[in-house]
């Protein structure tokens, strides 16, 4: 994979991956317009750069994950669902729906669908939970389980927790933190997971190639849950549910000259 090619896609996943729009569907989206051939490399690149998201979550958030012990339960009682799915689906994820492009655009068109209707109907409760302490062990389970409905590309891991969490009562700024911390264990271990299995594959310019895409990631991650986090206090998520169906429609006429 050339260099610059690399950046462009580490900084699409930097500026995607907290956000409700599928850092994964935009990257395989971005390959796709890039025209480069899925490899093994590729779907590797795409899920091991994911760990420069996560120092930038653990730059900003790290003292609270480790220092409360609430925090740390439910992070792990949310990550618990999506390590088994994950790790039972692992082989046909990236053999069958990684680099697929007519899966990304038909859960990104549903997604921003849902998401538009949700955004219609829902009402914050006075009693939604206003920290993440507040999350009870059942909620995070099912949090959980939203997040492992992102195995599917283009679904979008942020938008199914954000979306799972408003549902079950947690005010946006809470839920939008909680993404970003159980995010940590679920990349950590889709990319320590890719890593062992095809580490061993990788050469020294394929080892520079997804160095750089790292610290790409990091940078433009960074800057995006710093975003992200002042934009939740007074808007929505309808815009990026209208930005999803639009992305679905346009990239369906380009990729597949309807």
């Amino acid at each position: 994979m050339p260099l610059l090619y690399a950046i462009l896609i580490a900084v699409v996943e930097g500026l995607t991956e907290f956000l409700p729009i599928s850092s994964t569907g935009h990257m395989i989206l971005t390959a796709k317009l890039l025209r480069l051939p899925d490899s093994e490399f590729l779907g590797s690149f795409e899920i091991v750069i994911q760990l420069g998201a996560i120092l930038a979550v653990l730059i900003t958030y790290g003292r609270r994950l480790f220092s409360d012990r609430r925090v740390l339960y439910r992070v792990a009682a949310a990550f618990a669902p999506t390590a088994v799915i994950g790790f039972i689906l692992y082989k046909a994820i990236k053999q069958y729906l990684l680099g697929n492009a007519a899966v990304v655009l038909a859960s990104l068109l549903l997604g921003g669908i849902i998401i538009v209707i949700f955004e219609k109907y829902h009402r914050e409760k006075p009693t939604a939970a206003a920290d993440i302490g507040d999350i009870t062990v059942r909620q995070a389970v099912i949090i959980g389980f939203c997040q492992a409905l992102a195995v599917v590309p283009g679904v979008s891991r942020a938008g199914a927790t954000v979306i799972g969490g408003l549902a079950l009562g947690l005010k946006r700024r809470v839920i939008v933190e909680f993404s970003f911390l159980i995010a940590v264990p679920t990349m950590a271990a889709a990319a320590g997971l890719d890593l062992l299995k095809s580490g061993a594959a990788f050469n020294r310019q394929d080892a520079l190639t997804l160095l750089v895409g790292f610290v790409v990631a990091f940078a433009v991650a960074l800057l995006a849950i710093r975003w992200f986090l002042r934009f939740v206090q007074t808007r929505t998520f309808t815009a990026f549910g209208v930005y999803r169906i639009v992305l679905a429609i346009v990239m369906g006429l380009v990729l597949f000259r309807l």
